[in-house]
This record gives C-alpha cells, sequence and structure tokens, in this order.
C-alpha cells in the first residue's frame, strides 16, 4: 500500500508514550463495568507456532518456517483503547475489559465517531464514506485484501467490526481502509562483532548481541522496524523490500548506480532464510470499532554480514535517523515492535 510521500504517507502517525497512561473513570452514557480502567502498556498477544508455505516473488523468496500467531483467546487490546486518539484531540468513550468483546451487551455504549480530515479528503490510499460505494467484506474485494488474519469478521450495519472488540471510537480514524488495514513489517538483522569479526556476547546473558535496523519515526520520534502498508495487489514480499529499500537504504533519493547497488544487496539478503515472525491482529492506537492495524513481521538476517550489513545506512520517505540499534529489552520502541524482536531474539538464541 505505497502511500503519498508525506508526513502521514503510511499512516503511522501519533505519539504513544512510553510510560503508562491511565485512564480516568467511566463517566455518563460510558459507564460500565468492575474494571473501567485502561493501562496504556504493551500488551503481548498469546502464541503458538505452526508451518506455512513459502511467499515467493520475482526478486524474492521467502522461507517461512514459523509464524506466531493469535490463539481463540487472545490478549485483550490495550492501546486500541488509550484515552487519546493520536493526531487528535478525540477522546474514546472509556472501555472496560469486561465491556470489549463485541458478545457483552451494552446498550449505553455510546463511542465518538472520528474520521481524520486527512483520510476523509479521499486520497488515493482510502476508502470512500460507507454508503457512497459498497465494499465486500471478508474477501478480495477487486485488488483491496479485506480478508483478516484472524477470523471472519461481523459486519454491522454495512460497517465491520473489530474482530478484537470495542475500541471507544467508530469510524476510520487515521486508517484507509474499512476493515482490516495491512502492513508488511522488514526485520533485518546481524550478529554483533568485534574488530576482528567475532561475535560479540552480553556480559548478563553469555549470549551472542543482535542487532538490527531501527529508524526513528519523523511523525512522533519514536524507533521502529522500518515498515508500512502493502499496495493493493501487491505481494507482502516486494512490501517487506520496497519498505526497507526506502526508509532505511533512501532508495527513492539514490542515484541509477546506486539503486543498482541497493537492489543487488536486497534480492540477495531477502533470498536468504528467513522465517515470519508474526502474522495477525496489532494492538494499534490508530485502530477503531470499524477499521484496524494487521501486519506480516518478517525477520531477514544477514548471517555472514556480507549483504545489506555492507550498505550506508540513510534515512528517507518516513524515517528521520536510522541506524543499527542492538536488539535488547531496554530498548523502547514504537507499537508492538519490541514483542516482534523478542521472537526474533529466541529464534536466533540470542541475548535478549
Amino acid at each position: 500500500m505505497s502511500m503519498p510521500k508525506s508526513a502521514l504517507g503510511r499512516l503511522w502517525i501519533g505519539r504513544i508514550p512510553l510510560a503508562l497512561t491511565l485512564f480516568g473513570l467511566p463517566y455518563a452514557v460510558c459507564t460500565s463495568g468492575s474494571r473501567p480502567a485502561v493501562l496504556c502498556s504493551s500488551s503481548h498477544p498469546i502464541r503458538t507456532s505452526q508451518t506455512l508455505r513459502s511467499i515467493t516473488s520475482s526478486h524474492c523468496s521467502l522461507s517461512t518456517t514459523k509464524i506466531w500467531t493469535m490463539m481463540s483467546s487472545p490478549v485483550l487490546h490495550v492501546k486500541a483503547r488509550c484515552s487519546q486518539y493520536p493526531g487528535s484531540n478525540v477522546r474514546r468513550c472509556p472501555v472496560p475489559d469486561d465491556k470489549v468483546d463485541w458478545s457483552q451487551s451494552w446498550p449505553e455504549y455510546a463511542p465518538v465517531n472520528h474520521t481524520s480530515p486527512v483520510v476523509e479528503k479521499k486520497p488515493v490510499w482510502a476508502d470512500p464514506d460507507i454508503g457512497s460505494f459498497s465494499p465486500k467484506f471478508n474477501t478480495l474485494d477487486g485488488n483491496v485484501d479485506r480478508t483478516s488474519f484472524e477470523r471472519v469478521y461481523e459486519v454491522r450495519d454495512g460497517k465491520p467490526l473489530n474482530p478484537r472488540g470495542r475500541t471507544g471510537v467508530t469510524g476510520r480514524g487515521l486508517l484507509g481502509r474499512w476493515g482490516p488495514n495491512h502492513a508488511a513489517d522488514p526485520i533485518v538483522t546481524r550478529w554483533k562483532v568485534d574488530a576482528q569479526g567475532v561475535k560479540m556476547h552480553h556480559s548478563v546473558s553469555k549470549q551472542p548481541i543482535l542487532q538490527f535496523v531501527s529508524i526513528m519515526r519523523k511523525d512522533c520520534g519514536e524507533w521502529a522496524i522500518p515498515g508500512g502498508m502493502v499496495d493493493p495487489g501487491e505481494q507482502v514480499s516486494l512490501t517487506l523490500q520496497r519498505e526497507f529499500s526506502e526508509e532505511a537504504l533512501n532508495s527513492l533519493s539514490a542515484s541509477p548506480s546506486e539503486k543498482e547497488e541497493i537492489l543487488k544487496r536486497i534480492i540477495k539478503l531477502f533470498k536468504s532464510s528467513g522465517f515470519q515472525v508474526y502474522k495477525g491482529y496489532v494492538d494499534d492506537p490508530r485502530n477503531t470499532d470499524n477499521a484496524w492495524m494487521e501486519t506480516v513481521a518478517v525477520n531477514f538476517h544477514d548471517e555472514s554480514g556480507n549483504s545489506v550489513s555492507e550498505l550506508p545506512l540513510q534515512a528517507g520517505d518516513d524515517a528521520g535517523q536510522v541506524q543499527w540499534v542492538d536488539v535488547d529489552s531496554s530498548f523502547p520502541l514504537y507499537a508492538s515492535h519490541s514483542y516482534f524482536l523478542e521472537l526474533v531474539a529466541r529464534e536466533r538464541k540470542a541475548h535478549w
């Protein structure tokens, strides 16, 4: 889903504080439930692994051997219920834990309707309003994939319902699509080595240290995995390459000779054995009752350090800065990216 090249290009918008944010008690029509307070801290989904088929393209052959997916009783989304909707002054209707699931009766529920002015301007990456067109949910709608990694989601009054439950906001917020908004997150790693090229081990865990390519987002100033939205009809494998090239290597501004070198190194790395770290719903602050984020996170590891490791990193597109960062639990990251890195460290038997 390539977006216009602007600060809102791929809608990774909204600063989410790293400190815990506590909701105030519900009031007026939103009051209900025994646990009204919501902590805006990171939430880790329940995991299981299974074998997947390979994702292939003309420039990428990805061997996906593992996937971490949601089970039937996933952890409640938390960031999707944070009090203030990102990039706005809109306050969500507080949703207590026991009222998140749509199966729980809550006739007093009065969510705030909000669609960002940016989305309302009808950019090419956004759907029109419901009523002016009739999207086909839970299927491939032309080139737009409206299926969910979670399950078949309910459609009520012509609008899709978030499969993880209530968020306190209806409409699309900052998201372009009604229903699932598909993204791809390429996690590019290498081993941290000394001057002699020997793997470095952490002094406490005694495990080898991984490094990954991290960008500082222009919109919120937080460090993140360089990722973005999947274009309609685009294979995820190509999205992963494109996003990494544009955000971490600034391929959009590169000369023809530089682009050729970048492409050669990218093809080499993305043809290497990788694994699908995660595929599913993302607990994202931009989510609403009718629009939500889902992603495929894939780890590409430069084991020998001679592919992209030798390319100079250069921030581009939506990135303010870019650098190799040690994989460590103490390093704060945007959204659920820390969780993805934890899974990578476990898979590579590296320090976390």
